[in-house]
């Protein structure tokens, strides 16, 4: 891994009260412009690592920094996005234009220039024909592209994806497939979609239990079907016909 750390974690914790050891003593580092997937089984932790990670949530121990300045929770911070897992928790503006400019407006910026940002993010996300409508009345897929559109304009160095397709159908998949892999922005991408995070990112981090278990090369331990199995994950079906290489090393913590 090379490039300037874009995000460090270092010893994190976290315990809600009916789950003790949520995340466990996780350390993690991103690359300036990697491309890192996420995955694990449902209730691993994924959610919760991305929710510390953006400030969301409080760690009970541990540090968090983007660019060496430490996250501050609950406190807005433009350099970091989070694309909720579900849009309803994301979206409270009367109007689509208006929740996408919600982010810019907050960072200070003049206004013509948040309507540029606007108009562009629509423009990427296909939802222009959306800009007045409410977003509570659209339907699943329309309120994930909104959400994607509305932290893109805010034009953070690093987005967290929280099962980025979920709702999208298989077009908008494939068009948000091609946005994430010419994306600039450093990113997480959490999914249950092997095939989209091994389309997408280089670099595959598996969780489970509140711990990092592996971390490496995607195709490697996505190839591993002994490894993805102990930990509640199948194969992707294009690795079907590939195994890790011979001598290969990849990170894997002890369980």
């Amino acid at each position: 891994m090379t490039g300037t750390s874009a995000l460090d974690i270092r010893g994190l914790v976290f315990s809600y009260p009916e789950k003790p050891g949520a995340i466990d003593s996780i350390d993690l580092s991103i690359a300036r412009g990697e491309k890192v997937g996420v995955i694990g089984p449902n209730g691993s932790g994924k959610t919760t690592l991305f929710l510390l990670a953006a400030g969301v949530l409080r760690p009970d121990h541990g540090n968090i920094s983007i660019g060496g300045a430490p996250i501050v929770p609950g406190r807005f911070n433009p350099a970091i996005g989070m694309v909720f897992q579900d849009p309803d928790d994301q979206l409270f503006c009367p109007s689509v234009e208006e929740d996408i400019g919600f982010g810019p407006a907050n960072t200070g910026l003049h206004p013509d220039r948040i309507g540029a940002l606007v108009r562009d993010s629509m423009q990427r996300f296909g939802v222009a024909h959306l800009a007045s409508r409410p977003p509570h009345h659209l339907s699943g897929g329309e309120k994930r592209l909104v959400t994607m559109a509305a932290v893109s304009a805010m034009s953070p160095e690093i987005i967290l994806y929280d099962e980025p397709d979920a709702s999208l159908d298989s077009r908008s998949r494939r068009s948000l497939i091609g946005f994430l892999s010419e994306s600039g922005e450093t990113l997480l991408v959490a999914s249950h979609d092997l095939e989209l995070v091994l389309e997408v990112c280089p670099r595959v981090v598996i969780v489970d239990q509140g711990r990092i278990v592996a971390d490496g090369s995607s195709r490697e331990l996505m190839s591993d079907e002994r490894l993805m199995t102990s930990h509640g994950l199948e194969k992707p079906h294009s690795l079907a016909h590939h195994s890790p290489e011979n001598g290969h090393s990849h990170s894997i913590s002890a369980d």
